[in-house]
């Protein structure tokens, strides 16, 4: 066997072997159900991985912007106009959120922590000065004691009169800190004596500085790893108390930290909202990128605060039930010690056309008020993720209360939060190196069976190479066999005109030699009988 025969024969092995197995594993999807499996124990809340650790103190930093809605017409909402509302802020805190009290429990099948909030002030990502800045807005307090009142004539006509001797009034002009982190409020101070449990200081985020939410139980994902992050109990509770069916009791998902990996686009992911007193869920949106990180962004959608005339399952939220509201919009009294609040998404985006249009200054847009998650498929990290939701009051005339006789029922914004983060480079680094691994791994039979290709196509050319080799080879030994072998040219093909008479002279007579030579001619001399 010559030496190119062997180096074909070699070729055509090598290429077989390497389609053959290239073909199977990427049938057989072998080393993908390798890399997943892997990514499935590796990405758990256990001691001693990384991703415990982050889970456990998240490195990216969080940023709480605070926008206000500041009234300019108080006295003319209160005679039955139109409120018209300017919207100031933002207020920009940096938030740490560091896991407290982690302990595992059940065999180290799910742990327990508690999740403190911290929040420091950011001047230069601000648009103003919480200590000065001033801003008129619904006397939540005084609204709230209204609330509670409003069942008796008799006792709302009392503390009525007693609001307005103390100089209570519907709206109230305060300084932004005041109103978001406490004040002592002047009715509260006085009902304090008669209802010690009443808390005398009011603030929209009072007592919120450094405490938690309560503790929560998450599942690690060891048993399974669709389970990893989600919330088993909250406050020793597997579900909630507040509404009027199961299913809107139930608490649902992770708490927006974590997700398990290999996230379809088909999924809903459940998140629960302590500050909603609820689950909702987040459906697929599009495909995103993040600092070199591919991403499925998740979105609410519409289904989730629609009126129980379009979504039956938010039956459940209506408190008693039977008492709703329309699309956009969440009552949750139930879990605010029973003041009239009311949450939507900032400048009711996604809400019934007529809350918009009852306030003047709401300009709802998918950009600035939509919330949003973007989520790494493979690995389930949460890359970027921007958290908004409005507080807002419900108003409405009150019997015994002379100053809401000419309100119309009104949701009336107070202000609106923006929690955002994003992963930060160290982290968006190691999430990249992972996703380079897992796509080497998983692409191996493509690799293989590419690599297979190219041999075939060697093996192609170089069987192409011999064969004409051996043709030009053949050519050689024939014109060598046989070297006087007459070749046959177009012109000795060719017919040469026959002349009707010999040319004249004594050289053509005399010469039979050179007759020949010259070409055959017919005699047109008489022929002698006794010649023939």
């Amino acid at each position: 066997m010559t030496r190119r025969s062997c180096a074909i024969y070699g070729t055509g092995i090598i290429c077989a072997h390497l389609l053959i197995v290239g073909i199977a594993l990427v049938v057989a999807q072998v080393f993908p159900t390798i890399i997943f499996n892997r990514l499935k124990k590796e990405i758990t809340l256990t001691e001693g991985k990384d991703v415990f650790e982050s889970w456990k103190d998240p490195p990216p930093p969080v940023y709480m912007q605070f926008f206000f809605f500041n009234v300019s017409n108080p006295d003319v909402f209160l005679k039955g106009g139109k409120p018209v509302v300017t919207q100031i802020g933002p207020y920009t805190y940096r938030e740490y959120r560091p896991r407290e009290n982690v302990t595992f429990v059940d065999n180290g099948t799910k742990v327990s922590a508690l999740n403190p909030k911290s929040f420091v002030f950011l001047p230069e990502m601000s648009a103003g000065d919480p200590e000065t800045d001033r801003l008129t807005t619904v006397n939540i307090p005084a609204v709230a004691v209204m609330d509670v009142v409003k069942s008796s004539f008799l006792l709302s006509s009392m503390v009525s009169l007693w609001m307005a001797s103390i100089g209570v009034e519907m709206f109230m002009t305060r300084t932004v800190n005041e109103i978001l982190w406490g004040f002592k409020d002047p009715l509260l101070s006085r009902l304090k004596p008669f209802k010690p449990e009443v808390e005398e200081y009011f603030g929209l985020m009072y007592k919120k500085n450094g405490s938690s939410e309560g503790e929560f139980v998450f599942h690690t994902g060891e048993e399974d790893y669709r389970d990893y992050g989600k919330i088993a109990t909250w406050n020793g509770q597997s579900t909630m108390q507040w509404w009027s069916s199961n299913q809107s009791n139930m608490i649902n998902g992770t708490d927006g930290g974590a997700f398990h990996p290999l996230i379809s686009k088909n999924e809903s992911l459940f998140i629960f909202a302590a500050d909603l007193c609820r689950s909702i869920h987040v459906d697929f949106e599009k495909d995103v990128e993040v600092k070199g990180i591919p991403a499925y962004r998740f979105s609410p959608p519409l289904e989730v605060l629609a009126s129980p005339e379009d979504n039956p399952a938010n039956a459940g939220f209506c408190v008693p039930p039977g008492d709703c509201l329309g699309t956009g919009v969440l009552k949750v009294s139930v879990c605010r010690k029973g003041a009239p609040v009311v949450v939507s998404f900032p400048h009711f985006y996604q809400a019934d056309q007529k809350y918009i249009s009852a306030i003047e200054g709401m300009r709802p847009n998918k950009e600035d008020h939509e919330t949003f998650l973007d989520i790494n498929p493979t690995t389930g990290f949460p890359v970027r993720a921007c958290k908004r939701a409005q507080m807002n009051i419900l108003l409405k005339k009150v019997s015994g209360f002379p100053q809401t006789k000419y309100l119309n029922d009104t949701i009336f914004p107070v202000m609106f939060v923006n929690e955002t983060v994003v992963i930060d480079d160290a982290s968006a680094a190691k999430v990249r190196k992972l996703l380079l691994i897992v796509t080497v791994v998983s692409n191996i039979p493509l690799i293989i069976v590419g690599l297979g290709a190219i041999m075939l196509l060697v093996l192609i050319i170089l069987i192409c190479r011999a064969r004409q080799k051996r043709n030009e080879v053949k050519r050689i030994d024939f014109s060598e066999a046989f070297p006087s072998f007459p070749t046959m040219a177009k012109e000795d093909t060719a017919y040469t005109q026959v002349r009707d008479k010999p040319e004249d002279g004594p050289e053509n007579d005399s010469n039979p030699t050179q007759q020949l030579k010259n070409g055959p001619y017919i005699s047109m001399h008489p022929i002698d009988p006794e010649n023939c």
